[in-house]
């Protein structure tokens, strides 16, 4: 297992959030996280990925216990994360924004990339760069302008570009489609696939049922901080407990 958790909760102050959550991860699967709003998903990402350190349980990554590092160490150990608002460098361009991720990437590792972007990237880390950029569908008379002038889906994959190029072992996925168009949602989703079959490993949240069902080997089932269900996309979408709760007939968090 790439990812072992065991256990897991977590509280925002007197409310207890997440209630013993276990969750397994193949190398090289796509595992969806899904459920009604409210259900704790994104709350189960962030102690996941350790922006959130999780008050029970345990997390293993890789074998490695990871429970209480911090996101940018577990970031550092192959962990990569996008975000439902993308965070990405708006006053840069698109080229740079990438160049900046390559460059920490290589020079954590012990790597050399010469003097710092703001200056002069070495040739072979502007070509990583924009290999990435162009892969991603940006064409090469974008790559000068200024992130802050994309529009929503363009940022959401300008974010992608640059987790790549950290080049992680486990892509973390917090609702890659939120708030696209449905020419967006149906570029990002063919890009979803292309990542899928180079074998990298993909836990998402998602919204887009059709999306999940479409990209996700396996998926899991939040509501209340409860796991209600997991297994294969069609053994869940026919549980009785998963219909009910998407159904309407169960309460649900605010």
């Amino acid at each position: 297992m790439i990812l072992d958790v065991q256990g897991v909760e977590t509280s925002y102050g007197a409310m207890k959030v997440l209630h013993g959550v276990d969750l397994q991860v193949k190398e090289g699967e796509t595992f969806a996280i899904i459920g009604p709003n409210g259900a704790g998903k994104s709350t189960l990402f962030k102690v996941l990925t350790g922006e959130r350190i999780a008050s029970a349980g345990t997390i293993h990554y890789r074998g490695e216990d990871v429970t209480k590092l911090s996101a940018f160490k577990r970031a550092r150990k192959g962990m990569g994360r996008t975000f439902q608002v993308a965070r990405i460098f708006p006053e840069l361009d698109l080229e740079t924004n990438v160049i900046v991720a390559v460059e920490s990437r290589m020079r954590y590792s012990g790597q050399k990339p010469g003097p710092w972007w703001r200056w002069r990237p070495k040739p072979e880390v502007a070509a990583e760069a924009r290999e990435i950029l162009e892969r991603f569908g940006f064409a090469a008379s974008r790559w000068t302008d200024e992130a802050k002038y994309l529009s929503h889906g363009d940022r959401k994959r300008l974010e992608l570009c640059i987790t790549l190029a950290a080049r992680p072992d486990i892509l973390m996925l917090d609702e890659p489609t939120a708030g696209m168009s449905p020419s967006d949602r149906k570029e990002m989703t063919q890009l979803l696939m292309t990542l899928k079959a180079t074998g990298i490993t993909i836990v998402m949240t998602e919204h887009d049922m059709d999306i999940i069902f479409e990209l996700a080997d396996r998926l899991m089932v939040l509501n209340f901080g409860e796991v209600i269900a997991m297994g294969d996309p069609h053994a869940v979408r026919g549980d009785p407990m998963v219909r009910k709760v998407y159904l309407g007939h169960g309460q649900q968090h605010a």
